[in-house]
């Protein structure tokens, strides 16, 4: 994954051939990057369509933003498929591929997709008071959690949210120093301790092979 989130409004191709005969995969923009690269790895026939992955903080509306962009591509591709677990709808997006024929990535959240769920399970059996990262969560921390939650303007909100946390757990996709020393920083922001867990991305790799087969 980069730097940079992938723009909400682009759309990533990973081969050459006519739209017709591609698949179209509406991805959560936290997942769309990673996404495309496995696709491109793989030489799937797959273009990425990400939405805003600020959604996660409203995820009510994601599964009408999935229908709308759904009908937006119209007949474009031969197929359509959804980059998103429930994510929070509470089974409003299930009723959105049920309706339109789609299927979606498995699991309650992305969290499932790269760490598997029941090592989640586990996660919160051992201490109820973790908090997950992902890669794109360690890298865009500071617009996606302190911003969006208004920690940059109010930090003393911070023990309001967070007071009943015991430790940030970082699912890394990618471990290296850089998002190493971020990971801990953000931890550090919220004054919890940080575990660092290596999933890499095959879970991803192997549910996105299973919703395009």
């Amino acid at each position: 994954m980069s730097s940079s989130p992938i723009a909400p409004t682009s759309t990533t191709r990973s081969s050459s051939s006519s739209g017709s005969d591609r698949i179209a995969l509406i991805a959560c923009g936290a997942i769309a990057q990673p996404s495309a690269e496995i696709s491109e790895r793989r030489g799937w026939p797959v273009d990425i369509h990400p939405l805003p992955p600020l959604l996660h903080n409203q995820p009510q509306k994601i599964a009408g933003e999935v229908r709308d962009l759904v009908v937006t591509l119209g007949d474009t591709y031969d197929r359509v498929v959804v980059g998103y677990a429930d994510c929070g709808t509470y089974g409003a997006l299930d009723d959105v591929c049920t309706d339109l024929g789609l299927e979606r990535l498995p699991g309650l959240h992305c969290y499932d997709v790269f760490a598997g769920p029941s090592r989640i399970e586990t996660f919160f059996e051992e201490q109820p008071g973790t908090y997950l990262l992902t890669d794109f969560l360690v890298r865009s921390f500071a617009r996606t959690v302190e911003k969006e939650l208004g920690l940059d303007r109010w930090p003393e909100l911070r023990d309001d949210y967070f007071g009943s946390y015991t430790r940030v757990v970082w699912l890394a996709q990618q471990p290296d120093a850089e998002l190493h020393a971020l990971a801990q920083d953000a931890a550090d922001r919220l004054g919890l301790p940080l575990t660092v867990v290596d999933t890499g991305s095959s879970g991803l790799e192997r549910a996105l092979e299973d919703l395009i087969a």
